[in-house]
């Protein structure tokens, strides 16, 4: 059984890492991984644009590079932006310097295509070594999750995926998607109920 929600042991454990904001605001903050993507990114900012909600989008580079007007839409959409590596690095399975070096230019190409100098980062897989971790966070807030919607998981059912986002969300979250295309149906069906529920329940969204 996969948790939705990351355990309070962890995140005490690990409290390098931000894994929600302050609970004192009925704010939550929804992330989307891996984009931008042709097909699924758009899906989500006009889903969010519909429901007047903001997100902030963790930016693989070599996506960027592919999909440059997708990333500046996110931007002209007042959604963050975030570093996500440039080739989706596992950063266990990856030497840190190249790792570092990835990260880098992944910045960079955010920069050039959006104009925005990235501040906060997230490890593919929220997997890094301390070494890694230790290095980033002289320049970056490094942001995981308290919930998750394993919208990329085979199997996984939108269904069951909302019924536990709404029974888990809470102030401050920090929930997790993925606009990639594995995720693509599985957001079709989901995101827009999550987002109604939001409003219903008179959460706002923020940017991180």
């Amino acid at each position: 059984m996969r948790p939705f929600k990351i355990p309070d042991i962890a995140q005490t454990v690990f409290s390098d890492y931000t894994w929600h904001k302050s609970r004192s605001q009925k704010t939550v903050f929804l992330t989307f991984d891996d984009g931008p993507v042709a097909g699924v990114t758009d899906f989500v900012l006009e889903e969010l644009e519909k429901h007047g909600m903001k997100a902030t989008f963790f930016m693989v580079g070599e996506n960027v590079r592919k999909a440059a007007s997708l990333a500046r839409w996110v931007v002209r959409g007042g959604h963050g932006v975030g570093n996500h590596t440039f080739h989706h690095l596992n950063g266990m399975e990856t030497d840190s310097e190249g790792y570092l070096q990835d990260v880098g230019y992944c910045r960079e190409i955010i920069r050039q295509t959006t104009g925005v100098h990235t501040r906060i980062f997230r490890p593919p897989y929220g997997r890094i070594r301390c070494q890694q971790k230790r290095k980033l966070k002289t320049a970056y807030e490094i942001v995981l999750w308290d919930l998750i919607s394993w919208d990329f998981l085979p199997g996984m059912s939108p269904e069951k995926s909302l019924k536990k986002l709404k029974e888990n969300t809470h102030n401050g979250s920090i929930i997790l998607f993925h606009d990639q295309q594995k995720s693509s149906q599985f957001l079709r069906s989901m995101l827009p109920r999550y987002l109604d529920h939001l409003a219903g329940s008179g959460f706002t969204t923020q940017p991180l």
